[in-house]
């Protein structure tokens, strides 16, 4: 069995896509979780591919959020389209990614994403607030595998 489907269960896999359900629920803003088995290049660029292969800047206020992860490098990377990054500073990046750091080098792979998704949700919700017309404009599901 490949690093990619190691990864997470397929409960974990439903808990994280319940996570990112969640936090959407109160914001505008859209939060994506993309695996797969691992980058030749540093993780934040990787991540800026990625983001940008599934289209994540086409939301109306560029505030979507992606959690990039290589099984294999034990890298990741989180990066957020200019809407977020705009208003948010790099100390919450950089705390953001610590809880998880904790957490997947305690082997805890579910509880760093639904950590990671929580607190991006929680930034996104306090600059782009849920409206009545919001949709869900990218897909909850995780992505996974080489783009």
């Amino acid at each position: 069995m490949s690093e990619v489907k190691l990864f997470l269960s397929k409960e974990e896999e439903l808990e994280v896509v319940e996570a990112i359900r969640l936090a959407e629920q109160n914001t505008s803003g859209e939060i994506r979780v993309h695996i797969e088995k691992e980058t030749s290049i540093a993780p934040i660029n990787r991540a800026v591919e990625v983001f940008n292969l599934l289209n994540m800047e086409n939301t109306q206020e560029r505030n979507g959020v992606l959690i990039y992860v290589a099984t294999k490098s034990k890298q990741f990377a989180i990066c957020g389209d200019q809407g977020i990054h705009d208003k948010v500073t790099d100390a919450f990046w950089d705390s953001t990614k610590d809880i998880m750091l904790q957490n997947f080098k305690n082997g805890n792979n579910k509880l760093a994403l639904v950590e990671g998704i929580s607190k991006a949700g929680e930034q996104l919700k306090s600059y782009f607030p849920y409206q009545k017309e919001d949709v869900n404009e990218l897909s909850n599901e995780i992505s996974k595998g080489e783009l």
